[in-house]
């Protein structure tokens, strides 16, 4: 019987329990929502027979309260920092220190520490040595290897090490920590733990494992910008593989083991995590209280997960995946039809979509050639010949949503990828105008907002986008579309300033470029070196890991403002 997931010693009382099984510490307030992994891993847990309780945001500069109020779990604790990474959560590109938070009560800031999980779990170590902590969620994922640290301007080792926990999940983690769980209770040998998928730990002395593929060493990464170049070229490649093997880095006196992947998750794995009994709804303590990110989502609908776009700034597929794992279209329709119960619901669902929307039950055509490949993206340097493009799928999708019970509007907020359905010749297959036609006029709200990022060839290549040439026909095409319609739609590009090989001359062109002429332009962010991504391994090492040819880099602060700057005195 599904319950409200517990958040306080009342609230577990009044469950009637005498014991829980896993505590989850999160740097998010709880959203019993499919958006947000702390809810998805509690109620997922829950189906399979778990006691959970989730502990929200805890104080960690008092006497530690929050972090004593539920005992110590039956089999162990997990921590998160929440959505983001409690760092990008905290500062701006220029390092300077943001005044709200979008994932806590009335938008306040300060309520969770920098390097969340690091904090929350040296906290639970202190107080329970003997209980095991596992880590998972995007700060911890993304920090499973040796990384770059912006705001410390310096190389880190595994957040294992950093932290003290025990255990790492990396990436969609239902599947690892199931199977963890599972392994805790039964009391499975260590040994056995330790082959679990998408798992990771630290262990003294030198690996035994014959097939492992063996890094370079935080240490020798920490003296020779190379060698860190290196790593992250072999991560990256193996990252990217259906089959990949087991990666091991030597660090002091051990190593972290990074065991591969799953595989990527079936149609009916992927519906099941959607079934679970979410209330939709902020838990009951905040009752009154506005979560700017729960209004963002709260009528929205993910579709899929993964995304084969392989942007180098960009940190999705190395946590979801390349893989594209899609939900079958009665798992989306029956969600959507659920929104008529939810409170201030109107008709209008803010988001059919996903890291790129349009990437939905999109796969190679060969799946043999898929596990063979080493490709990091299926788009770049251009569109694998091996990859269906074609978007009846989603469009097919759309028309059942267009067609159900209370739906007045289905937006597409997520961004999309417009080299899926134009080359620059014009549209690649039958599908292609229909879509873009269909999502111009049906599924914005008068804006269609697109990310060619950058106007200069030499500095989209070293993002892995494709040429500005793409956004001039894109234009074409749009403003052709608009001018058939009689309608008022504005298309609104998104640029970057400041990634790696991006210098004044760049954005000078960027912002006299006479394409962009007549268009809404007050989109551009300045590039923020995130870990693991090949865009800050280029910030911190001047190279390309791909082929350590040396690249640009602008690493003074002042004059990555300036650059941002440029872009609104364009013509000037």
């Amino acid at each position: 019987m599904a319950y409200q997931i517990p958040t306080s010693i009342k609230e577990v009382k009044a469950l009637g329990w005498d014991y829980i099984d896993v505590i989850l510490f999160t740097g998010d307030a709880y959203i019993d929502h499919p958006s947000f992994g702390t809810a998805v891993i509690a109620r997922w847990l829950q189906k399979h027979g778990y006691r959970v309780a989730v502990v929200p945001q805890p104080n960690w500069r008092d006497d530690l309260r929050d972090f004593r109020k539920l005992g110590a779990p039956r089999l162990y604790f997990g921590v998160n920092s929440g959505a983001m990474d409690s760092m990008v959560n905290h500062y701006t590109a220029a390092k300077r220190l943001r005044s709200d938070d979008a994932y806590t009560p009335d938008g306040r800031a300060g309520q969770r520490p920098d390097y969340a999980v690091t904090v929350y779990t040296k906290i639970l170590k202190q107080l329970y040595p003997d209980i095991p902590v596992l880590v998972g969620g995007i700060e911890a994922s993304l920090r499973r290897f040796t990384h770059y640290d912006y705001w410390q301007d310096a190389l880190k080792p595994s957040v294992l090490i950093d932290s003290g926990a025990d255990w790492l999940c990396y990436g969609m983690g239902e599947r690892t920590v199931l199977e963890f769980t599972k392994a805790i209770e039964s009391g499975r040998n260590v040994s056995d733990i330790r082959k679990i998928p998408q798992l990771a730990f630290y262990m003294d002395g030198r690996s035994r494992l014959k097939d492992a593929v063996i890094l370079n060493s935080f240490e020798r990464c920490c003296d020779d910008k190379i060698a860190f170049a290196e790593n992250f070229h072999v991560i990256e490649t193996y990252a990217n593989m259906m089959a990949p093997p087991v990666l091991i880095e030597p660090v002091g006196d051990g190593y972290v083991q990074v065991n591969p992947t799953w595989p990527p998750a079936t149609q009916e794995e992927m519906d099941s995590y959607w079934d679970l009994p979410f209330t939709k709804l902020p838990h009951p303590r905040y009752k009154g209280k506005h979560i700017p990110a729960f209004e963002m989502i709260k009528f929205s609908v993910n579709t899929h997960r993964g995304c084969f776009g392989g942007c180098n700034f960009c940190t999705i597929a190395a946590h979801q995946g390349k893989f594209i794992q899609s939900r079958s279209e009665e798992s989306i329709l029956k969600e959507i039809s659920a929104l008529n119960e939810l409170p201030g619901y109107s008709g209008n669902i803010s988001d059919v979509g996903a890291p790129t929307a349009n990437m939905y039950g999109m796969k190679g055509k060969d799946q043999g050639l898929c596990a063979k490949c080493r490709r990091k993206s299926c788009l770049f340097p251009s569109p694998c010949h091996n990859m269906d493009r074609s978007h009846e799928r989603l469009l097919k999708l759309y028309d059942r949503i267009g067609k159900t019970k209370g739906v007045r509007h289905a937006y597409i907020g997520s961004g999309i990828r417009y080299d899926l359905f134009l080359d620059e010749k014009g549209f690649v297959d039958e599908t292609s105008y229909p879509y873009l036609k269909e999502l111009i006029l049906e599924h914005t709200s008068g804006r269609l907002k697109v990310a060619p990022e950058h106007t200069e060839d030499a500095v989209l290549k070293l993002m892995a986008k494709p040429s500005f040439k793409l956004f001039e026909r894109l234009r074409l095409e749009f403003d052709g579309i608009v001018r058939g319609s009689g309608r008022k739609c504005e298309l609104v590009p998104y640029f970057i300033s400041g990634h790696p090989g991006c210098g004044m001359r760049e954005m000078k062109k960027l912002a006299g470029n006479p394409a962009l002429k007549g268009l809404y332009m007050d989109q551009v962010q300045d590039f923020t070196p995130t870990p693991m991504t090949t865009s800050s391994v280029m910030y911190y090492t001047g190279l390309d890991p791909k082929n350590l040819q040396k690249v640009f880099v602008e690493r003074d602060i002042e004059r990555k403002r300036e650059q941002k700057s440029f872009f609104f005195r364009r013509g000037k």
